[in-house]
């Protein structure tokens, strides 16, 4: 069990960035980045998804024919558990794209690695009921946010997203993140730490957040909801890629767009996919919403995202817009 505190953090951030950047040490000097061609001509393309959920679009582009009628032979693989650390496969021509989300991306952008943004997936949007947030016993004294200061949180990787969204919250509800002790737990866990009283909350999301809803725990606010615009899930390839495969990128990323339309229109469609591709129960699946997918990054609140990282020491310095993001990336500045 891994627990954080404010002036920990930096040194548990260090080290993982430092264990990854050494082995981009390694291997970003090899591959090629000129794409290869199948046998019918068609440009070949790999993308690591994630191993949980928002790669949806990727198998509708692949299944509804996007791909085939840009050009594009196209190879969707699960990749690192960590997404952050598909980062390597990218750089040294093993794939050529990846997916990861905003603390993924930026964590290996503050390390001045040649990777950019090419497309977002989803984003916070209050256009759906939340899927993740966090949660109380139901008699808990915890009200808001700011009620967490010198309270433990249970949460399922130190450091990340999800440690960003609390510390913001409640820096947003008036408390002080510094005073918030996270505790790292399997995803497995989180409802019962939350139950039996081992932590004071728990942040939890997808099918363990609505089963520790069933379990009679009591939720406050709307998650990763309540900063509209937050990129959950994005793709990104490699600086040297995309100077000599503009054309393919675009292509690829244009047909990533119309299946996120797809998506959104054909809900059953993407409930079929996480039937085959996830190991959440069927069930579970045909009860609840799909996601609402979106290509568009948010730059204004990525911008916020950035500072507030590095405020609260999970990122080591402030990563420019021109480090960030593809000169053809869906990008737009949000209120």
């Amino acid at each position: 069990m891994e627990t954080s505190r404010s002036p920990r953090r930096r040194g548990l951030v260090v080290l993982s960035v430092l264990a990854l950047t050494g082995s981009l040490t390694l291997t970003a000097c090899g591959g090629d980045s000129t794409t290869a061609a199948s046998a019918d001509g068609k440009a070949e393309i790999t993308v690591l998804r994630s191993n949980g959920a928002i790669f949806e679009p990727l198998y509708i582009a692949e299944q509804q024919g996007y791909f085939e009628d840009a050009g594009l032979d196209v190879t969707v693989k699960a990749g690192a558990q960590d997404t952050s650390q598909n980062a390597p496969s990218v750089l040294n021509g093993e794939a050529q794209f990846a997916m990861t989300d905003s603390s993924g991306f930026l964590k290996g952008a503050a390390q001045d690695m040649p990777i950019r943004i090419v497309t977002g997936l989803q984003s916070a949007t209050t256009r759906t009921d939340p899927t993740d947030g966090l949660l109380v016993k139901k008699d808990s004294a915890i009200e808001s946010f700011a009620d967490l200061e010198g309270k433990t949180v249970g949460i399922s990787a130190l450091g990340g997203t999800i440690q960003f969204i609390c510390e913001y919250l409640v820096q947003k509800a008036g408390g002080d993140p510094a005073e918030v002790k996270f505790v790292a737990l399997p995803t497995t866990s989180l409802t019962d730490a939350a139950t039996s009283g081992k932590t004071d909350a728990i942040f939890s999301f997808g099918p363990f957040y609505f089963a520790g809803l069933d379990s009679g725990l009591r939720s406050i606010g709307n998650g990763m909801n309540d900063v509209p615009g937050m990129v959950q899930g994005l793709l990104f390839s490699s600086e040297k890629y995309l100077s000599s495969n503009g054309d393919t990128a675009k292509k690829f990323i244009d047909a990533v767009a119309k299946a996120i339309t797809y998506a959104n229109a054909n809900p059953a469609a993407v409930k079929a996919i996480d039937k085959k591709y996830t190991q959440v129960p069927a069930a579970f699946i045909d009860a609840h919403d799909t996601n609402h997918y979106d290509k568009n990054l948010d730059t204004t609140v990525m911008r916020t995202v950035i500072t507030k990282m590095h405020e609260f020491d999970l990122l080591d310095n402030e990563p420019e817009d021109e480090a960030l993001y593809w000169d053809q990336a869906p990008t737009s500045a949000g209120e």
